[in-house]
């Protein structure tokens, strides 16, 4: 019961935070353009401000791990493989590239720093693990996108290119390499700057979360739901239960377990019915994967930090 408790108080108040979120967009307090005003504020000032003051404060030869990293990458990729796959067993397939990218693309800046922040008070190693896997789920969320568009003739130079900048200018990924060459250099960091920057990602999380909750719109109906019920299994259990327990098996322990959990096991990423829609995809099949992964991944989230704290591993 005690490690229940444990599990509950680092899930629950993440998931109640959302849905008021959700509720606040429902009364009339904003509307889906703040909404969107607000995951752009998070996207490209509050989360890149969080990552930069954890990363520049820490000791990057303590910090930094090349095994995570390369576990990340390769686990990432191998999911994306694995969702492939999987997505030419769909009949029809005219749903196929939004299959692929809403079974992998995980919510791992906001709700995995909600969670590590929960249980050990700072993000933890969740930067290793975006640097490992955030600019992956990007390069293949456009190539499956591109490839697997109903009468699509694949990418094109200028989407490439696209893509790339899209990369390199990331503000999350911006925000990181600012902090670890910072922490490389151990340069001084002014009280006054850094209060600074601490207050602007002190708003990260709740702003974030409440932006992802308020983004959610259930009447969207589930018109392929086997497919939809298929994909949310391998976001939320498939993944986690294959790669899990390599992970255990070579160390993985405390919030580095815990960050690579929530790269395979959280819900959904909203970004993905945003660039599915973009990208000339009809759209409706990744907002209702994005709604059952964002409900069912506080007991299932909860499930896996349970088991995890029950063998003593986090």
């Amino acid at each position: 019961m005690e490690n229940l408790i444990f599990c509950l108080n680092a899930t629950i108040p993440i998931f109640i935070t959302l849905m008021l979120g959700y509720f606040f967009r429902r009364i009339g307090l904003y509307d889906d353009s703040f909404v969107s005003q607000m995951n752009k504020f998070v996207f490209k000032a509050a989360l890149p401000a969080l990552l930069f003051m954890n990363i520049a404060e820490a000791d990057f030869y303590e910090v930094w791990d090349t095994k995570m990293v390369i576990f990340c990458f390769i686990t990432t990729f191998c999911s994306i493989a694995i969702s492939i796959g999987l997505s030419f067993l769909l009949k029809p397939r005219d749903i196929q590239g939004e299959f692929v990218q809403a079974s992998y693309r995980s919510s791992a800046a906001i709700l995995g720093i909600a969670i590590i922040q929960n249980l050990y008070g700072d993000a933890g190693m969740a930067p290793l693990m975006i640097i490992a896997s955030v600019p992956l789920y990007n390069i293949m969320a456009v190539t499956v996108l591109s490839f697997m568009k109903p009468g699509s003739h694949g990418m094109n130079k200028k989407m490439i290119l696209k893509t790339l900048k899209g990369i390199a200018t990331n503000p999350i990924i911006l925000g990181i390499l600012a902090g670890l060459i910072w922490s490389v250099l151990r340069l001084p960091l002014p009280t006054i700057l850094s209060s600074t920057i601490n207050n602007l990602g002190k708003t990260a999380t709740p702003l974030g979360l409440m932006a992802m909750g308020g983004a959610l719109h259930f009447g969207k109906a589930f018109s392929r739901l086997k497919a939809t019920i298929a994909c949310t299994f391998m976001k939320l259990v498939g993944f986690a239960a294959i790669f899990l327990p390599i992970a255990i098996k070579l160390g993985f322990t405390h919030d580095k377990l815990v960050s690579i959990l929530i790269m395979l096991g959280s819900a959904t990423t909203v970004s993905c019915y945003i660039m599915a829609k973009n990208m000339g995809h009809e759209g409706s099949f990744s907002s209702s994967v994005i709604m059952l992964t964002t409900l069912l991944s506080a007991f299932t989230l909860t499930g896996w930090l349970f088991i995890c704290r029950s063998l003593g591993l986090i």
